[in-house]
């Protein structure tokens, strides 16, 4: 039996990965059967979690219980898109029989933390927390329930959940971490905590580390600083204190820029990111230097083996069947969810990640008439698959996400699927040989997606954003967009350069390359999978977490 009250990471911890760590995220998407991500953010901390348990470091994971996960992407009647809210039952964690009180908005909330052990998945432990409980009210309960909740209050609850109760079940656990690492700033609440456990703020930014993960100054979270006042965010500390401590005026808490100014480090999540991050908070005082850890994904977890086992033995032949069998078998998924069976001898364009307006989903379509040439090529056809789930709020997503439903009803060869969580993320890697990728520049901050489909023998044709500026080299194990000059181009100039050009990438270099050169395609092919796996495995990132970041 594990001894929750004097908590150990319940194996041998590697020697140079000493140093204890908590991991706090909103979100881990560690396996298909535990829906408890979005997307992106979970993608990532779930990629962390499985490194960190390869290399044996002493890290634990901290996140939330999500009692309805984000959501479940199904139909309407006419296949546009439906949000629904299903209970999710997991038999696989473990009642750590751990039960404590926090305080929010002016109750008492008890909290129940779940255990994932990391046999289960092959992680590093995670702790999940809950108030889903008989002893609290339905309103204390329900805070819970859904990633994400779109209303304010809710989600400050959340905040809260995540940061004064993620450190409080530390204190239960008699877990005292070296280093506190907040994955994104929901959990900044706990430095209220820290600040009384540690009597200073000097003391918490001894052990305090932040990843950001936004681009913009305008998309990090903010909330009425007398509403988290009053929800119990502060841990009793007075505004004046709060000021105090975190340097902000005025009338909105900006959680990131609080995380900035207790944390000791800070990183962005690509080396653009890092620029961005650097140039967008350089008129704030008290902020720590910047630096980058470029996000990686699992090559344990993501990547198709056979494809890796026939490219280093050099065996073309079982190279392109394995490829062939792959599409092959995750058509028959598109076909089950669409009517479209498609072609596992044709080239295959893969969209799929979150629905968001900067990604521009339907950005190859705003030309039907270059789009209906493209598919329609008698000699040399194309077929395109989309997939993602914008924010069940986000009106113009949804908008999007229907209109291409709508517009694939007109072609055999176009699909539209849902439920896009990571088994269905896999597939469709497997199921591309074009993965495309193609935000505003430079919205991306690292964008991962991409990581995984070339670890599944895919070719990334990308915008020069995020992660693929590391990345990319044009022709050789990749396709790049053209870049303009995008700070002095309105959107509508932008997304009407970024089109043309991308259509002249496919027509004159992609789909000619695909049809009339196979081994030139597969040496690209190959070459991006070589390149991925020895820059873009997470188990290098989690080195470089601890080599940068949590070495004092």
């Amino acid at each position: 039996m594990t001894d929750f009250r004097n908590y150990k990471v319940p194996y041998q911890t590697s020697q140079e990965y000493s140093e204890s760590v908590a991991y706090f995220s909103m979100e881990f998407a560690v396996h298909q059967p535990l829906k408890i991500y979005s997307g992106g953010l979970g993608f990532l901390s779930g990629s962390h979690l499985r490194s960190a348990y390869e290399l044996k470091q002493n890290l634990i994971g901290i996140g939330i219980l999500w009692k309805y996960g984000y959501y479940d992407q199904s139909r309407n009647q006419d296949q546009t898109m439906k949000a629904e809210w299903y209970e999710k039952i997991y038999s696989f964690l473990e009642d750590t029989g751990i039960k404590y009180q926090i305080t929010i908005h002016g109750n008492p909330v008890w909290i129940k933390a779940w255990y994932l052990a990391p046999q289960t998945f092959e992680s590093a432990p995670l702790f999940l927390l809950s108030t889903d409980l008989p002893e609290n009210d339905y309103l204390s309960q329900t805070i819970t329930h859904r990633l994400y909740d779109s209303d304010t209050a809710a989600k400050v609850a959340q905040f809260i959940m995540l940061g004064i109760g993620g450190v409080r079940l530390l204190d239960e656990l008699n877990f005292n971490p070296d280093v506190y690492h907040l994955n994104e700033a929901h959990g900044v609440s706990s430095v209220f905590h820290l600040m009384r456990k540690f009597g200073s703020k000097e003391e918490v930014k001894k052990r305090l580390v932040f990843t950001t993960h936004t681009p913009e100054e305008a998309g990090n979270e903010k909330h009425d600083i007398y509403l988290c006042e009053e929800m119990g965010y502060f841990n009793g500390y007075s505004l004046d204190e709060v000021r105090a401590l975190t340097g902000m005026d005025g009338d909105l808490f900006n959680h990131s820029l609080a995380a900035f100014r207790f944390a000791r480090k800070a990183n962005g999540v690509s080396k653009l990111h890092g620029e961005v991050s650097r140039h967008m908070w350089e008129s704030y005082d008290n902020i720590p230097e910047i630096t980058s850890i470029t996000n990686s994904q699992n090559f344990n977890y993501w990547a198709d083996k056979q494809l890796y086992t026939f490219m280093n033995e050099d065996d073309v032949e079982k190279f392109d069947d394995r490829k062939r069998f792959l599409k092959k078998r995750a058509f028959e998924i598109v076909a089950d969810q669409t009517g479209q069976l498609l072609d596992p001898d044709v080239l295959t364009i893969v969209w799929a990640r979150r629905f968001a307006g900067y990604k521009r989903p339907e950005l190859i379509t705003r030309d039907l008439q270059r789009f209906e040439a493209l598919i329609n090529n008698p000699d040399m056809p194309v077929q395109v698959i989309w997939a993602g789930k914008p924010y069940p709020s986000d009106y113009g997503a949804i908008s999007t996400f229907n209109q291409l439903v709508h517009l694939s009803k007109k072609y055999t060869n176009v699909a539209v699927c849902t439920s896009y969580e990571l088994a269905l993320s896999k597939r469709l890697k497997q199921a591309s040989d074009v993965w495309l990728n193609n935000p505003r520049v430079p919205r991306e901050a690292s964008g991962t997606s991409g990581m995984t489909a070339a670890m599944n023998g895919a070719v990334n044709f990308s915008t020069y954003d995020g992660w693929i500026c590391e990345f990319a080299e044009h022709g050789k194990n990749s396709f790049i967009v053209p870049a303009a000059d995008y700070h002095n181009m309105s959107i509508h100039d932008q997304d009407a350069f970024d089109l043309k050009n991308l259509f002249q990438v496919l027509e004159n270099e992609i789909v000619p390359a695909y049809y009339t050169d196979k081994n030139a395609w597969r040496k690209i092919t190959q070459q991006g999978m070589k390149d991925v796996n020895d820059k873009f495995e997470s188990n290098r990132m989690a080195r470089e977490y601890y080599e940068i970041m949590y070495k004092s």
